[in-house]
């Protein structure tokens, strides 16, 4: 049995089964519904259902809470219609979404970038280059079946010229299935499994507002590829970055900004640091990145914000700029990292 999901106001629509999450079916089908971990964690995917019943899976109360779904929010990850259903998500837009590929990836360099941050670049099949948006991610498929999300920290049109390659930046968790490995048994010219690509971060190129990039950690590969994206299409709306660490080291391609400032008028950027110790002798902006944002700009109502990092960041963020700074719900776009052991969280 299948059931006909209807999304407006784009009036698109799909079918799901009746044992598929409405994500899995409108990703089957090409459907560009907003998401980010699919595990019922970080939140991305939560729209308004306007008709029909759905079942929801396991999921996080700080995701979805019983009063949200009471008003009848839903999460698309972990829903499984019941009926036909009508959902508003004003994210989903008439282009289709680019096809999921299961690929080999090669190694094809791996750059230390500080004690615990790992730049590495693949080299993807050249004979059916992946197609995505900057900002968008990849998993690993991992030998016991699991799964480890990474997002792209280059631009698509980076792959056009000479072999085609993406380039992920990896923060060692200690204990990480995936990441140990990483930081020590991993080496140039290994072969992994990859399937993308997945998410809907990306910019939003029907707007002319002003944005503020906000990035913690490895929050700012995505926040790359979409400057890159800026600079190759010469997109010029005035953007502001925020990149934010625990000490000045996390701020681990401080120098490939400061080049792109040289080249963009239109970008400005803001690093942040939390934790400084006097060793660092940090002479910049302190404090959580999230606030520094609201110093600068306490009336964000005519902004987009495109943030990208740890969850406490990002919903710390949504909340703060939507709440007192007046920013339009709907204007706020995030890629949440959400690790493992958030989804094992209560």
């Amino acid at each position: 049995m299948s059931f006909q999901i209807t999304v407006q106001p784009s009036g698109r629509h799909f079918s799901a089964d009746a044992t598929e999450t409405l994500l899995a079916a409108g990703i089957r089908q090409g459907i560009g519904l907003p998401y980010g971990c699919k595990d019922g964690a970080c939140g991305s995917c939560k729209c308004k259902k306007l008709e029909g019943s759905v079942v929801h899976g396991t999921h996080q109360s700080k995701a979805l809470s019983d009063e949200e779904e009471a008003q009848g929010l839903i999460l698309t990850c972990c829903a499984i219609a019941q009926s036909d259903v009508v959902l508003e998500s004003r994210q989903v837009t008439e282009a289709g979404a680019f096809p999921i590929k299961k690929m080999p990836v090669r190694v094809a360099s791996m750059h230390k970038k500080s004690d615990d941050v790992m730049v590495i670049e693949l080299q993807l099949p050249a004979n059916d280059v992946m197609k995505f948006h900057a900002g968008q991610y990849i998993e690993f498929l991992l030998r016991d079946g699991s799964r480890r999300s990474y997002s792209m920290a280059n631009a698509p049109h980076t792959l056009e010229t000479g072999a085609p390659k993406v380039q992920l930046h990896i923060r060692h968790m200690p204990g990480g299935k995936f990441t140990d490995p990483v930081f020590t048994t991993m080496k140039e010219k290994d072969i992994l499994r990859a399937e993308g690509p997945y998410g809907s971060f990306f910019l939003r190129e029907d707007s002319d507002k002003p944005m503020v990039l906000l990035a913690s950690g490895t929050g700012f590969a995505p926040i790359k590829a979409l400057i890159e994206h800026m600079q190759h299409q010469g997109i010029t709306r005035p953007a502001t970055l925020y990149w934010g660490g625990r000490r000045p080291s996390d701020l681990y391609m401080n120098d490939w900004v400061q080049a792109q400032l040289a080249q963009m008028p239109q970008l400005r950027y803001v690093p942040v640091v939390s934790n400084a110790t006097p060793d660092d002798a940090w002479t910049g902006r302190t404090g959580f990145v999230h606030q520094a944002v609201l110093l600068d700009h306490p009336d964000l109502s005519g902004y987009q914000v495109y943030a990208c990092g740890a969850p406490i960041v990002v919903d710390s963020a949504k909340r703060d700029y939507v709440t007192l700074g007046g920013l339009p719900e709907a204007e706020f776009f995030a890629d949440s990292f959400t690790s493992e052991a958030d989804k094992a969280a209560g």
